[in-house]
């Protein structure tokens, strides 16, 4: 097995409570590194037929480490939780229970920790007859009853296991949400750090599995430990002199939020608008000044981009959060029109609290109050909720009522996409989603690249992966050895694959680097277009092609249909794709040497 890997994968069967490792294929790492890549081609692996109900016990939930996890150098803090996603269905199939494949980015301390416990990746698969929670101590694993954690929200159950385990374990769970089989549910850690979007909180619930706690004490092999050292003083020079560092360490992600508002790009008002004219009562500089107490950051990370604060007065007094970050601040922020700031962080910190993946649980919330004001459902609809634009009382209540699924909260648990569906009427046009998953904090008509980045993305409606092949192949590969892209916008991607080499002892080029990218998007898609998903589902909410901005700099934007179908034909032409159905080319899948899906295409 290469440096960098552990060189095993930690398999538990819930039903039968069986506890194994199995060897990772030296192949498999090679031709799809870790993270994301590692798990797409596991997900494909194991999952051989289309339709499986994504909360059957036959649905693996995956968490993956990559090579440069553990190890000197900063970046490498993320861990990918791969599936098949709870909460995205095609526009047609004949399988009831079509999904996409799933994988979500949770960061902190616990990837390095399940690389020093001595395995790349841990497997669950099966169903748990009740409620249990797995601690992993290196080599000892032991599945344990969950009774007294099962119920808790998510900060409640963080300082159980702490009080029941102590402090030098790192662990994930889920809250009220994943345990109700929430589709949008999360996977919490720390608090406030989420693998929430493709609903992989859903699939950890319906497993029945409250929690995972880690602790090890290996050592990551690394093959040049002198060059490594080398790469890492490389890394902070360039991030020393990266023209962005101080504004991340300063604001993280919040200072975006005055920035796109005043681009035009901010989804403002259930994504009717790009600017949010009150965006200023509710940004980073309010936060500094008002709310943050401490930073923190990820392991080996020096931007510490994480902001912790405190409601100081108000009615949500003593409340602890994190953030705004940019798509929490504006999907619980402008995108409902708030101008209160606790309120908002109230509303964030709820979402968190409860296991909710606060990206679509604000994106509901828009879809609600637009609702709301245009009289598709009235206050009796909503169990006699008022949701007025800005009323975060009510978000806060309905945030309540879909977690536990209780009376609207049942439907709205299931996405905007299902909700509207059964709200019936016009409910439909003011659902913003792509495949079922809702869309993020970035808006459409200002800047058309969205409409590929929302449109293409493999795990429905996603802000992360890029406007260009070229953008996702690079975005793919810090998914895949599991960077966080803000590093390494200001280290760049020589660095990353100098490092790579210096830990493994490949000798990879940049063409082989994004090679590998082309590998793991082609098997998703391949996987996708099984379960029934084609062109038509590559579209984004009509909306944005009929309705212009009204207000801001980028008034009157809009994105002309013809413009999408433009793009669409460019981004298949440029994949080596078919134009009219988006499915992968037989040429394209040798090329990869991905032989075994192409059968899959060719009966299609």
């Amino acid at each position: 097995m290469a440096n960098g890997y552990m060189g095993k994968v930690l398999e538990i069967d819930l039903t039968n409570k069986k506890i194994s490792t199995s060897n990772l294929d030296p192949k498999v790492a090679e031709q799809f590194i870790g993270g994301r890549g590692i798990g797409a081609k596991y997900l494909w692996d194991r999952v051989k037929n289309p339709g499986l109900d994504p909360l059957s016990p036959e649905n693996p939930l995956m968490f993956w480490t990559g090579p440069l996890t553990g190890t000197a150098i900063p970046g490498p803090s993320r861990v990918t939780v791969c599936t098949k996603a709870a909460n995205t269905s095609p526009a047609e199939s004949k399988y009831p229970k079509a999904s996409t494949v799933a994988w979500s980015c949770l960061g902190g301390m616990l990837a390095p920790e399940i690389k020093f416990a001595g395995y790349d990746g841990i497997i669950f698969s099966g169903q748990s007859d009740k409620p249990v929670y797995v601690v992993i101590d290196n080599d000892k694993v032991e599945i344990r009853d969950a009774a007294e954690l099962w119920g808790k929200n998510t900060d409640d159950t963080d300082k159980m296991l702490r009080k029941i385990l102590g402090h030098t374990f790192r662990t994930a769970y889920i809250g009220p949400a994943g345990e109700n089989l929430v589709k949008i549910a999360a996977i919490m850690s720390e608090s406030s750090r989420a693998a929430a979007r493709s609903g992989v909180g859903c699939v950890m619930g319906s497993k029945k599995l409250k929690a995972i706690a880690v602790r090890g004490t290996n050592i990551v092999p690394v093959a040049n430990q002198e060059e490594l050292l080398k790469v890492r003083a490389e890394m902070y020079k360039a991030l020393e002199t990266w023209n962005a560092y101080d504004q991340w360490r300063r604001w993280g992600t919040g200072a975006m939020l005055l920035a796109s508002s005043q681009a035009g790009s901010q989804s403002t008002k259930n994504f009717r608008e790009g600017t949010d004219l009150n965006g200023e009562k509710i940004g980073a500089p309010v936060a500094e000044r008002e709310f943050w107490v401490r930073h923190r950051s990820c392991f080996q990370c020096p931007l510490h981009c994480m902001k912790i604060g405190q409601i100081s007065e108000g009615p949500h007094k003593g409340t602890i959060a994190e953030g705004p970050e940019y798509e929490t601040g504006t999907l619980h922020g402008g995108n409902c029109m708030v101008t209160d700031f606790n309120g908002m962080m109230k509303s964030i910190a709820i979402a968190d609290d409860l296991g909710l993946d606060s990206v679509s649980v604000g994106t509901i919330l828009g879809f609600v109050m637009d609702l709301y004001e245009n009289g598709v459902i009235t206050s009796a609809d909503l169990d006699g909720i008022e949701a007025k634009w800005g009323n975060t009382e009510a978000m806060i209540a309905l945030q309540q009522k879909i977690a536990k699924r209780e009376g609207v909260g049942n439907i709205l648990a299931e996405g905007v996409k299902v909700a509207a569906a059964k709200f019936g009427k016009d409910a439909h046009k003011y659902a913003m989603h792509v495949k079922g998953q809702e869309l993020a904090a970035w808006n459409v008509p200002a800047s058309h690249g969205f409409a590929i980045v929302y449109g293409t993305s493999n795990r429905g409606a996603c802000h992360q992966v890029g406007p260009t092949v070229e953008e996702q192949q690079r975005r793919t590969m810090c998914d895949t050895t599991v960077i966080c892209r803000f590093l390494y916008y200001g280290i760049g991607n020589s660095l990353f694959i100098k490092a790579l080499n210096a830990i493994t002892g490949w000798k990879l080029d940049e063409a082989a680097f994004y090679r590998v990218a082309d590998r793991i998007w082609n098997i998703e898609k391949v996987f996708n277009s099984r379960e029934g998903f084609r062109r038509v589902d590559d579209y984004v909410p009509k909306r944005f092609t009929t309705d212009a901005f009204k207000v801001g700099p980028k008034a009157g934007a809009i994105l002309p249909p013809e413009k999408q179908e433009q793009i669409l034909d460019e981004y298949y032409t440029k994949r080596g794709w078919d134009v009219k159905t988006s499915l992968p080319t037989e040429a394209k899948l040798k090329e990869l040497g991905l032989d075994d899906c192409i059968p899959v295409i060719k009966s299609l």
